[in-house]
């Protein structure tokens, strides 16, 4: 199987893929139409990506089978335009997410404690101890945690060490939950504004979550306090933190931001960066050596399970519930082509076939084939299944 790697990936990860028997094709950089180019070319059934945007020329070309996102998230891919080809999207949820919470306290205690300034005037020649003394420190205060998912649970397990109450709120949270956290639930991200020192984004991107945090979650915040991003930038309404910060005193740590240079290396252009009291990093999150290695072996993982099964783990475009309305259970003879005539009967009635499969008993005598059907079948074509072939052992059929 040819693995196209667009993307940097630990040289132990490609040594374990060429172990396996895959046929590797490192190309670390690799985007836009020379992507497009190398996936016709050189054929790949499999793309590794970490970054680089996948388009729809890039899916619609060659005769891709699989397309891995090397971290969390798959906002990159065109989803849409993978499903509508077959083609399956998988990524690496979790995996970072120690990295991500670590950066996230990182950039807290760097407001806080006014660390970019401190350095940058000892870099000068600049001793201001009188000014940087003043800091609240975080014992006391609390954090609020919008998105609960596994970063934000990292988040809240350090929370605790600090001493900080935390309150959260996320879709998923229910009160059983958010007692084992250990955690004060909210209604809504615009109450824990409201009832937080420091704020801290952890959601993934989609069409619920784009700008969520506007003008009124900053409003609704204390003056003064901490925002803090390492989510996705889409996720906040930049016009309105700039205004927060002007206006109401918000600080805020980001390491995602609207218009980050896609390479490793390029020219920022934001004036969030110009404001006093905004901080960042250059989408680090994940980028710790031990989240690289996590994030690796679970490439390793899924494409052993794709090599081998045609299966990927952590799939996200396949359909939580099909268009099925009835199941036809075929108990049959496992002899060669023994549903080739079932499978005839239901294409002439006009019936599709949603999903299926197909289990063999112990000793490989008989097997039974689960079939999802768009409709039932008349009468007469369950007769015909039964009847007509030496090979059909009994016929059921269930409403979904």
């Amino acid at each position: 199987m040819r693995v196209l790697i667009a993307d940097t990936f630990p040289v132990a990860g490609l040594e374990e893929l060429r172990h396996l028997g895959a046929d590797v094709l490192y190309a670390p950089g690799l985007a836009d139409e020379a992507l497009v180019d190398a996936i016709c070319v050189q054929g790949p059934e499999v793309l590794v990506v970490r970054s680089t945007q996948v388009t729809r020329p890039m899916l619609e070309r060659g005769n891709l089978g699989l397309v891995l996102r090397a971290g969390a998230g798959f906002n990159t891919i065109d989803v849409e335009a993978a499903s509508e080809r077959g083609i399956l999207v998988a990524n690496c949820p979790g995996k970072n997410s120690i990295a991500v919470a670590e950066l996230a306290f990182g950039l807290i205690l760097a407001l806080d404690r006014r660390i970019p300034e401190n350095a940058a005037d000892l870099k000068i020649g600049v001793w201001n101890k009188k000014e940087y003394s003043r800091a609240h420190g975080l014992f006391g205060r609390t954090l609020g945690i919008v998105g609960l998912g596994r970063v934000g649970r990292e988040m809240a397990i350090r929370a605790h060490a600090f001493g900080m109450p935390v309150v959260a709120w996320s879709r998923s949270l229910t009160d059983t939950e958010a007692a084992r956290l250990g955690v004060r639930m909210a209604g809504s991200a615009r109450e824990v504004a409201a009832a937080v020192d420091i704020a801290s984004v952890h959601l993934a991107l989609n069409e619920d979550t784009r700008r969520i945090i506007d003008a009124d979650f900053f409003a609704a915040m204390p003056a003064g306090a901490f925002f803090i991003n390492t989510s996705r930038a889409e996720i906040v309404d930049e016009e309105a933190l700039a205004d927060a910060v002007r206006e109401h005193g918000i600080r805020a740590g980001l390491d995602v931001f609207a218009g980050e240079p896609e390479g490793g290396i390029g020219k920022v252009d934001s004036s969030l960066f110009e404001l006093d009291g905004v901080i960042g990093t250059h989408h680090i999150g994940a980028s710790t050596d031990q989240a690289q290695q996590a994030i690796a072996d679970e490439t390793v993982r899924i494409l052993r399970e794709f090599m081998s099964k045609r299966h990927a783990p952590n799939t996200v475009n396949l359909a939580e519930k099909t268009p099925a309305t009835h199941l036809l259970v075929v108990t049959h003879y496992d002899r060669v082509g023994a549903l080739a005539g079932v499978l005839d009967k239901l294409r002439a009635a006009g019936i599709n076939i949603e999903e299926m499969e197909n289990v063999v008993f112990q000793g490989a005598a008989a097997a039974a084939a689960r079939i999802q059907l768009s409709k039932a079948p008349p009468k007469k074509v369950l007769d015909s299944i039964r009847s007509d072939s030496p090979d059909v052992i009994a016929v059921s059929l269930l409403k979904l």
